[in-house]
Order: structure tokens, then sequence, then C-alpha cells
């Protein structure tokens, strides 16, 4: 009875949290919809919409005489003109509102599609938040954002793909709606091999002979314009833009952008196109017979965006499609794949990778290489995988009891000690400091309130007692060696130390990475709070006070010249100090993990040495200092209030009594039996580290990677 009391009462509490979830990422979804919608309502009419204008507005190139292409502004197929030119006398009325709604619908009948044909099996939870996570991420992805910008008709064949090899029932049905999108955007047909390979061949014929009809009623309609695509532009290349920028994500636009131009770059290009296309059609095909349809048209997809003569953003919805696909053996690397989709196909490629020579190729192409790698190379597991549905499980660890008993407080936020995928670090830190540089150019203020500000904090300090910036800064200055110290260390020092210390702690001490890393991520997000709420102007910036700036030794403080870092940073981002905030973190992380007394003893100095450069270079005054410390320990507090305390539970130990078996750890055995490098009775290693014993305070140098 107890035991079917308390079922009850889980499986409510489960449904009741799952409703919760449903309610909330739906809840999300309605309002990235309507955030983009008013974005680009609220632009003037000549600053919305502008590819839309630019074909069937009032001056667009479907009311002038002559070719479409003349002007080189209309790119889609003369197809695409025909089915336009109707529109031309109702797109003024109809351009606002209307093509909003008619876009936000399209991506919302995308996100539904997609949830409903998730590869089997799916779990319930899956079922229910597939629909609002997928339109989610649809409205947040590039090519849907530029196509509401720009009032491009791309998601159209996107749609039209979608319900016809994943909705429609008759292969007729499915066939026109396949080649009415390749009428639309040519690399589309390649679905129809997908179609004849997995036994749809009235489908795939019905496509090709749509396709055929509505070219040729193009050309019937429209010779000129459609020799002039066809023939002049081989399908289009080159028009709208140059074919070499970096904007054409493509084999052809990759391989301009390399040099090579020419009939050598054509054959260059033609050959890895066949390449790409033979290896995509074969690993889709796989894919569909092996019922994961979904995947298969997002690879096939992924395929048209590498072998199309020029694939501009708004045609690179096929990628988000296949974060679909299931990648990794363990749980803990089941997340790799999608999260480094999302991250490309929603962040510019400039904030995926540091600005470095050596890595401009990756940067400038990144889309079409994680398009290549869906297509290609990236091992989906299949639906016959022991790993599909149950991967090797993390095993989780019991933090030691804390003084309060709802600590921790979130029941998911489970401690894990074993290092996490180290790409997925990487692309997540990135992408994280990424946004948190733009939201901190962001919170600028106005100078003003930001000088008001600073009027503010040096009265507090004068009625403190503790004004001592101005004293400090002058002494400073006057001590040649001390303030070239002061400089090198002030501009040296800021983001080497933290990432010196994070790489030690992933190598060394897995568990305390996450520990400490959470802590730093939670410091970093409460300050920027503090850069919106309270813009405030470093003395270096603040007129009539006589401060130096020993580092930049600005003079014109109307306009302050810091070199190349004067666009890209925010001068009046100064409460709370982050240069003091991330230097305390390294004290404590190095005064509570570091193995030896000097190590200690260097975290310790750091902060200290960095709170007299900040202030005597003019850089931030004593309570930005305060104010960084704050956040660092309210960072620190939130980890412990939702992982618990650093320390751990040891792992339980088995007594074996004299001529037993010791059992075996049902996680050891699940590894053991899952894994298929290794037989069913070798048990998966215990430990993440080198090797060693647990310490008594809950570290270790090799730490175990789970204790029930």
């Amino acid at each position: 009875m107890a035991n079917a009391e308390h079922s009850v009462r889980g499986s409510a509490t489960t449904d009741s949290r799952m409703g919760a979830a449903r309610v909330a990422l739906w809840l999300v979804a309605a309002v990235l919809a309507i955030r983009q919608s008013a974005v680009v309502l609220r632009n003037p009419p000549g600053e919305r919409f502008m590819d839309l204008e630019t074909w069937i507005g009032e001056n667009g190139v479907l009311h002038l005489e002559g070719s479409l292409y003349a002007a080189d502004r209309f790119t889609g197929t003369p197809f695409a003109g025909l089915v336009l030119n109707p529109l031309t006398r109702t797109a003024e009325q109809g351009l606002g509102v209307a093509w909003t709604f008619g876009t936000l619908l399209l991506v919302v009948g995308i996100g539904l599609l997609v949830a409903r044909a998730l590869p089997g099996p799916v779990s319930r939870r899956s079922s229910l938040l597939a629909a609002p996570l997928a339109i989610s991420l649809l409205m947040i992805s590039l090519p849907v954002r530029n196509s509401f910008h720009l009032g491009q008709t791309s998601i159209i064949p996107v749609l039209l793909v979608l319900l016809g090899c994943l909705a429609v029932r008759g292969e007729r049905t499915s066939g026109l709606l396949i080649g009415i999108a390749a009428a639309l955007q040519p690399t589309v047909l390649l679905f129809a091999p997908l179609l004849w390979f997995t036994g749809r061949r009235r489908a795939a014929i019905t496509s090709g002979a749509t396709f055929a009809v509505g070219t040729a009623l193009a050309w019937a309609a429209l010779p000129s314009d459609s020799t002039t695509y066809w023939f002049d532009h081989v399908a289009g290349t080159g028009l709208g833009s140059h074919p070499d920028g970096l904007a054409n994500q493509s084999l052809h636009g990759a391989l301009l952008r390399f040099g090579l131009e020419g009939p050598l770059e054509i054959a260059v290009y033609l050959a890895l196109a066949a390449v790409v296309a033979w290896f995509g059609i074969r690993r889709a095909v796989r894919y569909a017979q092996d019922g994961q349809l979904l995947l298969a048209v997002a690879v096939t997809g992924c395929v048209a965006i590498a072998i199309s003569p020029t694939t501009w953003q708004h045609q690179l919805l096929w990628l988000l499609l296949a974060a679909v696909g299931r990648v990794g053996k363990r749980a803990s690397d089941r997340m790799l794949w999608p999260v480094l989709i999302v991250l490309t196909i929603t962040l510019p490629s400039k904030m995926l990778l540091p600005n470095m020579v050596v890595l401009e190729p990756i940067r400038h192409n990144a889309v079409l290489i994680a398009a290549l790698a869906a297509a290609c190379v990236v091992p989906f597991l299949s639906r016959t995988s022991p790993h599909f549905r149950r991967p090797i499980p993390t095993e989780y660890v019991t933090p030691a009891p804390s003084r309060w008993s709802r600590i921790p407080l979130l029941p998911f936020w489970r401690r894990v000690v074993t290092r996490p995928n180290l790409l997925l670090e990487l692309m997540v830190i990135r992408a994280g400091y990424s946004i948190y540089s733009r939201i901190r150019l962001a919170a600028t203020g106005s100078v003003e309130e930001a000088r008001e500000h600073g009027r503010q904090i040096n009265s507090i300090e004068q009625t403190l007692g503790f004004d001592i910036e101005h004293w400090f800064n002058h002494a400073v200055v006057k001590v040649e060696w001390l303030e070239g110290f002061f400089n090198f260390y002030y501009t040296s020092f800021h983001f080497p130390v933290p990432l010196i210390i994070l790489a030690l702690l992933y190598i060394r001490r897995p568990g305390d990475y996450r520990w400490a890393r959470s802590a730093l991520a939670f410091a970093t997000l409460l300050a920027l709070v503090g850069f919106w709420l309270y813009p405030l102007s470093p003395p270096r910036l603040m007129p009539g006070m006589g401060f130096i700036d020993t580092v930049h030794r600005t003079a014109d403080l109307s306009k302050p010249e810091f070199g190349a870092m004067t666009a890209v940073t925010n001068q009046y981002a100064a409460m709370p100090s982050l240069h003091f905030g991330w230097s305390l973190w390294c004290g404590v992380v190095a005064v509570m993990l570091a193995p030896k007394l000097w190590m200690k003893l260097l975290g310790l100095i750091h902060p200290f040495i960095t709170l007299a450069v900040i202030v005597g270079t003019a850089n931030h005054w004593i309570l930005d200092a305060v104010g960084g410390a704050a956040v660092v320990g309210i960072g620190f507090a939130l980890t412990y209030v939702l992982s618990g305390r650093r320390k751990l539970l040891p792992p339980p130990v088995s007594v074996v009594l004299p001529g037993a078996r010791e059992p075996e750890p049902d996680g050891e055995r699940r590894a053991g039996s899952a894994d298929s490098g290794k037989s069913a009775s070798t048990p998966e290693p215990a430990m993440a580290g080198s090797g060693g014993q647990e310490e008594p305070d809950g570290g270790s140098r090799g730490e175990p990677a789970g204790a029930k």
C-alpha cells in the first residue's frame, strides 16, 4: 500500500513538473515569436523586407521592363518570379503584418512537423516538449531571423519538403510538393534520389516531372530571364552578391575564398560536389531505411547546402534539422552534437572562435564545415544500436550533508565528478563569453549618467574616509618601474590566470573544476546585471578630477581613444570590477585546492596585487572592487545552494565474507554490458583521474567516476 501510494504521488509530481515545463517552453516560444515580429514591424518600411521590396515592391524588379536579372537584385529562379508576379499590385498593402505573420505560421508549421517526426522510440517527456523547443530554436536561428528581416521565401521550400517527406501519404502529392520546392530552389531536387532509393519511386518521378513542368512554364513565360538564370549565371551563381563573399557558405564559395579561380576551381568544385552528394545521399538512404526519416531529410539538406553554387544565410535551415541525430555512446557526450549545431546556426561565426589568423579558415566556413560533417562524417547512431535509447549513464555522486536540509535546492542539479566533454565545454565557454561581451558592450547607458555615478562613488568614499585613488594613482606615476609593472599586470593577467586555473582543474581535479567553473559563471552573470543597472565611469574618465590613465594616456575625455579596443569594449562598465572579482576567484580556488604552500601564497597575493593595480592605473574605484568581491561571494553561495558542499561522501565500501563473491556495482555492470568495446563481464573503470584514493576532505587527485 505504501509503495502504491508513493508511486501515485511520484507520478502526479512528475506530471505536474512536466506540465509546468511544457507551459514554460510554450511561453518562451511565444515570447520569441512576438519579439521577432515586433522587431521587424517596428522598422520603417524602407528598413524591413529589403529583399522582398527589391522583388515585388513598388519599385521592385518585377515592375521594371526587361530582364529580371538586369539589375542583379533578383536572385530567385524564373519560376519564383513567375509565381511572385501576381503579388506586385498588392505587395505594398500586405507587405507588413500579413507577411510577418505568414512567415511566423510557416515557422510554427516546421516546428510541429519536426516534433512529430522525431525518430522513435521517443519518451513521453520528449514528445511533449519537442514542439515548443523546436519552434524556439527555429525562432532564434540565423536563417529564420534573416527571413523575417529581409522578407525571404527560403522557409517555403523547407516546409514543402517536410510535408512531402513526412506528412502526406500519397506519393503523387508528395512528389508534387517536393517538385514545387525544387522549382523555387533547384538544389532541393536532391530529394528525388532520396525518394527513389527508399522505394518511393513514383514520388521521385513526380517531383522531377513537377520541377520540369514548373521550369518549362517559367521558360515559356520568361524565355530571356530563364536563359540568363540557367546558362549565363549557371543556376543563379553570383546573383545578388559576390560568390566569394563570406555569406556564401557553399563549396564553391569556399574554393573561391581559398584563391582558386577559373577552370581549375570549377573542376575541383564539381569533383568535391560529386563526392559529397554520393556519400551524403547514401547515408541519408541508410538513415531513412533505419526509420530516421527526419535525419535523412536533414542530411540531404546539408548536402544541398554544400554543393549548391551559392548558399546564402537564409538557406541554411537544413543544418538545424540535423540536430535530431544522436551521437555518442555515453550520456555525457550526447549533447555535444546538438549544442554544436545550435551554436553554429544561431551565432555569428566570429562569436564561435577567437579572432586569430590561424582560425580564420574555420571561422569563415563554420556553417559549411558543419554541413559537410552532418552530410558525410558524423557517426549518427542507428536505431538498432543498444546506445540509441539507453546510452551509458552518467554516474552521479552524493555531496556531503549540508548545514540546511533544503540544500541542494534543485534536485536536478546533481554533482558529477568526471570531466565534461572538452569540445562541448570549450564551445559553451567561448559562446558564453561572446554573449557576455555583447551584453557588456550594449549596457552603455549615457556618459553623463556614468559620470554622475562616478561622482556618487567618490562622494561615498570620501564620507567613509578611504578615497585614496587620486593619491595612489599619482604616487604610482612618480615611480617609473612601478607604473610599468602595474600597466603590464593590468593588461596581461586578467584572462590568462583564470584560464590556467580552469585548465589545471579540468586535468587534475575534474569534480572541483565543475564546482569552480559554476561559481565563476554565476559571478560573471551577476556582474552583467551591475553593468546594465549602474553604468559607472572609472576614475581615468572623470573630467576635472586629475586622474592619469597610465595604460592609455588618454587626453581627450570627450572622445577617449584606446586603439582597436575603443569600439569593442564598454569603458563605463566598472561596477562591479571583474578584474578584481576574477582575481579573487583565483585566490579562493588556489587557497582551497592548491596542493603546495607556495601555490596557495601566490593565489593569496594575486587579488591584493590586482587591487593595487586597478586603483593605481585609475581603472577602478575601491568600491568597484567591493562590488567584484560581492558577486564572487554570491557566485560561490549560489553554487553551494544548488549543488551542496564541495566535499563529497566517500564511495561505499563493500565487505566481502570469506568464500563469498563480491557483488558487482549496478553502475559498473551497466557500463560494462553497454560498452560494445568490452565484454559484458568487464566493469567500467571507476576512476576518472590519474589514479589514487579520495582524500578525506572530499577532493582527490583522481576522483571517482561516481558513488551511489
